[in-house]
């Protein structure tokens, strides 16, 4: 018996069909990938399983009593909770029969009641049985696994970044273990340790989930079926990712060629209709143009729009554009043990890696002046002109459409300008007229990286920039980078993204900590 069942869904964004009359299951050993490009409704058909949205029509049906644990990445964290205690809540269940077992074994020490004490046993069995005095060791396990640990379990939430403050929340779910996981994008803030921890606990893991992710690599190593969104339609297919993809492949050229072989037909239906309408044989052309009436024409094969664009540069005579010299970062004390000693050179692409919450984007930030170095210095070259990709999706307006927000940043830009470089992230108009907040967040990545192609430089700071990308714009991103004439300084998590060698130099902080 399947654990979901989806029946003729039908949802549209706008004046955009997402899909029409999709259908769909999840079985109880699915571990479901879903894929598709930006904006092709993945995010929202998440929302719709988990009943934050209602679909224009169709049915959602979840087995009764199964219980079904979302990542909401969004999720508000109290100030003054710690680490542990935001954790502890996961077993918030066990916690109250802990207490009314307590409040039992009270209560039978003034009245000596034997009755108190049988409940009690039944309380202290349950407890056992669901491993409550094992919590701890759990916590500790799936706080490792994620690098939670190391931040240590007092630490007060509100002081957590936001790809620390994700993890904290998928760490929670994981200790839930709910029946059902739906996990939208949990690789985002994930360095390739815990991703590497996240596959093994996903395989491992005795129910079943849906996951979105444009992560190949990790998808490809989780999933045993997977459903596809793509032009209008929920496509499901069996097996890993690549048997899906290959697929795919090969159902599109299956449909290319009846979608060509129909259209000769008509072609030469109508040609036939056409020279013999008036003549001796216009009955038969009136049964072909009958015929041609009843016929259930195949839509024309789409191609979704793909970015392609290049980051404009400014022209530098010098060979060196950042030196740093026993650089050492932080806040109130040093991230890191070993100070930085690197330099970036007139067109080096540097690579920076390690888990999250080493210090990554805290050197970016000293490198743009946005914090002050604990000790040591930096200097740039007095003709750097620098450019900088922020990987928070923060906005000083939601409601702003992208031509809007554009248009606030460059007023000295013609409309036109502005909407082509939109366009050329592969954003439709549609999309360069609608809200901001109503985008997804691929989508909102490529406003930034639209932003961007007004900002002339020769080094560029890009921090996290493939978060919520689909394979096409990471391609076309990792192609802007290698022709860019100048440096670059990039973090990512993804290990595919730097294949090849296109990078000059990484700098693995994770190193610099022993």
């Amino acid at each position: 018996m399947s654990l979901l069942t989806v029946n003729a869904l039908s949802q549209s964004f706008i004046d955009k069909t997402l899909y029409e009359d999709a259908n769909f299951e999840l079985n109880k050993e699915d571990h479901m990938g879903v894929t598709g490009q930006n904006g092709v409704g993945k995010s929202t058909l998440i929302k719709i399983l988990t009943g934050e949205l209602l679909p224009d029509d169709g049915q959602v049906k979840w087995q009764t009593r199964v219980s079904v644990g979302y990542l909401d990445q969004y999720a508000k964290l109290t100030p003054g909770t710690t680490i542990k205690t935001f954790l502890q809540t996961a077993f918030a269940p066990l916690y109250r029969k802990a207490d009314a077992l307590n409040a039992l074994y009270e209560k039978y020490g003034t009245t000596n009641d034997a009755d108190l004490l049988v409940k009690a046993g039944q309380l202290q069995t349950a407890l056992e049985e669901q491993n409550f005095y094992g919590i701890d060791t759990e916590i500790d396990r799936v706080a490792s696994g994620l690098g939670l640990a190391d931040l240590g379990y007092e630490r007060d939430v509100a002081q957590l970044s936001g790809g620390q403050r994700s993890k904290l929340i998928l760490a929670k779910l994981l200790l839930q273990q709910p029946d059902v996981l739906v996990l939208d994008e949990p690789t985002n803030y994930l360095d390739v340790s815990h991703i590497d921890w996240l596959v093994d606990y996903l395989n491992a893991f005795s129910g079943a989930f849906i996951v979105v992710s444009h992560d190949d690599d990790f998808l490809g190593r989780i999933a045993n079926c997977v459903i596809d969104i793509a032009f209008g339609t929920i496509t499901r297919y069996t097996g890993t990712l690549k048997q899906a993809m290959r697929q795919k492949a090969a159902n599109r050229e299956t449909y290319l060629k009846a979608y060509v072989n129909q259209q000769r037909k008509i072609a030469k239906t109508e040609a036939y209709i056409r020279k013999n309408k008036a003549g001796t044989r216009s009955k038969s052309a009136k049964s072909r143009a009958k015929q041609l009436d009843r016929m259930t024409v195949l839509t024309p094969p789409k191609s979704n729009k793909q970015a392609h664009f290049d980051f404009p540069y400014v022209a530098t005579a010098s060979n060196l554009l950042l030196q740093t010299q026993d650089l050492v970062i932080g806040y109130d004390q040093a991230l890191v043990q070993q100070p930085f000693n690197f330099s970036v050179g007139g067109d080096e692409k540097v690579a920076i890696t390690g888990f999250n919450g080493i210090g990554k984007t805290t050197l970016l930030k000293t490198l743009l002046g946005q914090l002050a170095p604990i000790s040591g210095h930096f200097d740039l070259s007095t003709t750097a002109k620098l450019a900088y990709f922020n990987q928070d999706l923060q906005w000083p307006n939601g409601n702003m459409t992208p031509l809007q927000f554009l248009q606030g940043e460059f007023d000295q830009q013609k409309p036109k300008e502005l909407r082509q470089a939109l366009a050329r992230m592969g954003l439709t108009a549609q999309q360069a007229m609608s809200a901001l907040k109503e985008l997804s967040g691929g989508e909102q990545e490529k406003v930034k990286l639209a932003k961007m192609q007004f900002e002339p430089a020769n080094l560029l700071f890009l921090d996290e920039p493939t978060n919520h990308l689909d394979n096409a714009t990471k391609a076309a991103l990792k192609q802007a980078i290698i022709n860019f004439p100048g440096g670059v300084i990039i973090v990512s998590h993804e290990r595919d993204f730097f294949a090849g060698d296109w990078v000059d130099k990484t700098i693995d902080i994770e190193q610099m900590t022993h």
